[in-house]
């Protein structure tokens, strides 16, 4: 089956929609599908791209291309709004149009992020040409990406009480800012959350931490999408610090993001910014307000909740019902789990399950659960939330189109129940059939289409191949390479991976499936010595049956011994660490 991974997109995620692409390329198990890259640019252009570029660090490295990116800066394509009507270079790719998708590919693999990509867009178009796609479909792809919509819904559901309101951009433009904020504190105290309500990947997150209105202004502007730039300001800067400036405004992770709009002029480009600024400020000493071409209209207002913060993913068996991942508890190293927080190492640590008890663990399953089949979300959706101090258990954020790097918290709590990353997203694949043919659109066509894709796992965990050992000492830099090894040999599908971590020359232990998700050896340490802890079992013996289906008989428990081939016979082996074997 071919598989088209589509990624980029034009939202302010596209670059992590980029490593999730990634992923899928080079993980999708190779002996069930064919891995065809379908990047989509700013512009709502689909690229069927040439795989060398999919090992590029950033899109910006491949498109726009290098010669393109003139002046010194580097920019997504929508700063060269020309290039819209210029045709895709062969070297990129080849442009294809909807109605030819079903010549390159069987089945979009999604895993574009935010507006357009997660909020039933893309999920239309494909449906109207009949392409059948992962994840959720429109209803639970339309809640999915409105935060208001969302915390309203979950209360119908679960009948949890949140502070929250709603300001919108006319009230914060022309209302009386400090009487807002004096009714904000009163209605929902201090701290306060202020979120961008269609924004995924903790963009457009402030926290407003202290009694503040000058805070508060700078957060709500945060999360429209605006900023305001003081003529003393901008004139005390040398043109290489406007220079750099103008870059971060160009960066997804950083700035607002080009094009961005005064009043009636839109600014393309960093180099067009700083001339409008640089004649601007001549002329008047007005403040500027800047605002991006797709700012929020409104913004969300929340209760600061104290407590653990955790965050779930919910699947389903075969026959549409839900299965409850364990929970991951985020443990902050920093104040805001923020874009930079989350995606940077060493920002965060996370535990599975939440560090509490039996009941509380279950109690927030069954609250994720309850809300991921109330909302109509269907195949997959990761739902944060926290357990207060009282036991409180307050959810918020679904996110339908879950990140999709290899240590992505999906792919965590997949790994509990015994799946490694490719059979994960065999499972995405087959259950996202499973559920479009309940849509009772082309239904015979997708019928053949899972059936032919069943025969072929059947075929393949029936199948007697190879064992091949990966020997690793206990060092980050090791464990980072038996886990990357550990998933290329699982994608090739040739050989079953053994992994065996070296503690001494005479302790080695076969490690299962969880523990090569781990973020430090120091985890995994811990681990390898504890009693498995009774949720993960729980939750392990209700996910048997489909766990068999994807992965066949799983061993959850840590084999020791005093050499490498006391443990387990293999064929050969991969050997990291200094000895041979």
């Amino acid at each position: 089956m071919r598989i088209g991974i589509f990624f980029g997109g034009p939202s302010r995620e596209r670059e992590i929609s980029f490593a999730g692409g990634k992923t899928a390329f080079e993980n999708l198990d190779k002996q069930l599908f064919e891995p065809v890259p379908v990047f989509v640019d700013s512009f709502g252009r689909f690229i069927k791209l040439d795989p060398r570029w999919m090992y590029e660090t950033s899109i910006r490295d491949f498109f726009p291309s290098p010669v393109q990116q003139t002046d010194g800066y580097r920019v997504y394509i929508e700063s060269l709004p020309h290039l819209a009507h210029v045709a895709v270079s062969p070297e990129v790719g080849e442009l294809i149009t909807p109605d030819k998708f079903r010549d390159h590919f069987d089945f979009a693999m999604l895993a574009m992020h935010g507006p357009d990509c997660e909020d039933g867009a893309i999920q239309g178009l494909l449906e109207w040409y009949r392409i059948p796609y992962s994840g959720p479909g429109l209803m639970g792809s339309a809640v999915g990406i409105d935060k208001v919509l969302q915390n309203e819904m979950i209360a119908l559901a679960n009948g949890q009480d949140k502070g929250m309101m709603v300001v919108r951009y006319d009230q914060w433009q022309r209302g009386d800012r400090q009487q807002l904020f004096e009714e904000v504190k009163g209605k929902l105290g201090v701290p306060i959350v202020v979120k961008a309500p269609h924004q995924g990947s903790s963009i457009g997150v402030a926290i407003v931490r202290q009694d503040s209105y000058g805070e508060f202004v700078t957060a709500l502007n945060q999360c429209f999408f605006q900023m305001e730039v003081g003529a003393d300001e901008w004139l005390a800067l040398d043109q290489e610090a406007r220079q750099a400036w103008a870059q971060r405004i160009a960066n997804l992770d950083e700035g607002i993001g080009f094009p961005v709009v005064t009043g009636t002029t839109f600014l393309y480009h960093p180099k067009e910014l700083i001339a409008y600024l640089d004649k601007t400020f001549l002329a008047s000493k007005d403040t500027i307000i800047l605002s991006s071409a797709h700012a929020e209209d409104q913004v969300l207002l929340e209760a600061y909740v104290s407590g653990q913060e955790f965050s779930c993913g919910c699947i389903q068996h075969d026959d549409g019902s839900t299965l409850v991942l364990p929970p991951t508890e985020i443990i902050k190293i920093v104040e805001v789990f923020d874009f930079n927080s989350k995606y940077k190492p060493g920002a965060t640590r996370k535990r599975i399950p939440v560090n509490t008890t039996l009941a509380n663990n279950q109690k927030i399953q069954y609250n994720i659960g309850l809300v991921f089949q109330r909302l109509g979300i269907n195949v997959c959706a990761r739902i944060d939330g926290f357990l207060t101090p009282e036991g409180e258990v307050l959810l918020h954020d679904p996110n339908t189109i879950p990140g999709m790097s290899p240590t992505s918290l999906i792919f965590k709590q997949m790994a509990e129940i015994g799946l490694n990353v490719t059979q994960a997203i065999t499972y995405f694949i087959r259950q996202s059939i499973r559920e479009r043919i309940r849509t009772g659109k082309d239904t015979w066509h997708l019928r053949q289409l899972l059936q032919t894709l069943d025969d072929k796992i059947n075929l393949q965990r029936s199948a007697v191949i190879p064992a091949k050992g990966i020997l690793f000492e206990a060092t980050d830099e090791q464990y980072a390479k038996a886990r990357q090894c550990f998933g290329k040999l699982n994608a090739e599908g040739k050989c079953t991976p053994v992994p065996v971590l070296k503690l001494d020359d005479t302790t080695y232990y076969q490690l299962p499936v969880p523990l090569m998700f781990k973020d430090y050896v120091e985890d995994l340490l811990a681990l390898v010595r504890e009693e498995r802890d009774p949720l993960l079992v729980e939750t392990s013996e209700r996910a048997a049956q489909l766990t068999a289906f994807y992965a066949g008989r799983v061993e959850y428990g840590v084999k020791m011994g005093s050499t490498p081939e006391a443990i387990t016979p293999v064929e050969d082996w991969v050997v990291l660490c200094a000895e041979s074997v």
